[in-house]
């Protein structure tokens, strides 16, 4: 791994909304295309290199994977700054494979997330949190996940790494257990997908590995073991988990994720009032561990990457 980081710069990716939390749960949320692009900008500003994007629906926050819900916040970004733009092929767990790799296939980004298998992926436990929602989808979606597979076959994954390696795109490949780790390396053995392999590894989604600082141990010992010095390992942890686990990745020699998508807190009990908060958050632990902060440019190299010259918006 060092040598893929010779200079130990530490990348930081946003994660600005998502499609796990809902409108109810935070009124800072960015739901609309303005909110995800200040969002975003936000997040750059702040220190980010990489944000990672979903669309919404802006008249009641739904998880929306059309194009033309990404193409207004993909095109201010762009223009407005040199961040790198990841777009998700996760979209929501109850969405088609076919539906949550369209943005990707059209807008052809630098990067694209990958999950690596398919899963449970638990959210009903939040609603024991809200007597109330805002929107009348919200209950349904989240009590719905007791019973809902995350759906990532060994034919989808390799359908979206097919479609997206021929624009270009690499991959966040996000990994919520060790068998990912090791369907990524079936995936490299195969030739569908190229070093530097960039592993997102998720900690504390119900289905998933846990956020136990063992845990984390685990999935990073496996990775020098499956991949050598031939990935660039991040985490993300979820809700509480997000800046204990940032802090161990980053002592592990890793980078870090942050974002309302995965957690919509700055300490106990307080909401992230923007995603930029958490940035900084994540900003002054690598700094006060006496390393750098990545910039766009110094991702792009390491994760070798197309530039953001060579996308379609």
């Amino acid at each position: 791994m060092a040598t893929r980081n010779p200079t130990r710069k530490v990348v930081i990716t946003c994660a600005v909304t998502g499609a796990i939390h809902t409108p109810t749960m935070s009124p800072h949320l960015p739901i609309t295309a303005d909110e995800i692009a200040a969002a975003a900008l936000g997040a750059w500003e702040a220190g980010a290199a990489i944000v990672h994007l979903h669309a919404r629906d802006p008249k009641d926050g739904r998880p929306d994977q059309r194009p033309e819900a990404f193409a207004p916040f993909l095109g201010k970004i762009k223009q407005e700054s040199d961040v790198v733009i990841n777009i998700t092929t996760g979209g929501a767990p109850t969405m088609t494979v076919e539906e949550r790799l369209k943005p990707c296939a059209h807008f052809k980004p630098e990067v694209a997330s990958l999950n690596m298998g398919s899963m449970n992926f638990g959210l009903y436990p939040m609603l024991n949190r809200y007597k109330e929602f805002k929107h009348e989808w919200e209950k349904p979606y989240l009590a719905g996940s007791d019973d809902r597979i995350f759906k990532n076959t060994f034919k989808d994954i390799a359908n979206i790494l097919d479609t997206c390696r021929v624009n270009g795109t690499r991959f966040e490949v996000e990994c919520y257990d060790i068998g990912h780790l090791y369907t990524l390396r079936h995936f490299a053995d195969r030739g569908l997908i190229k070093p530097p392999y960039f592993i997102q590894s998720v900690f504390g989604i119900l289905g998933g590995i846990g956020g136990h600082p063992e845990d984390v141990a685990h999935m990073k010992r496996t990775a020098d073991r499956l991949f050598g010095d031939e990935y660039v390992w991040s985490v993300l942890g979820a809700g509480r988990n997000q800046m204990p686990i940032a802090t161990q990745s980053v002592a592990l020699g890793g980078n870090v994720r942050v974002g309302l998508e995965d957690s919509l807190w700055i300490g106990p009990g307080q909401l992230a009032e923007t995603n930029a908060q958490q940035v900084r958050a994540a900003r002054q632990v690598i700094e006060g561990l006496g390393l750098q902060v990545a910039t766009p440019d110094e991702a792009r190299s390491m994760l070798s990457l197309k530039g953001r010259k060579n996308v379609n918006f």
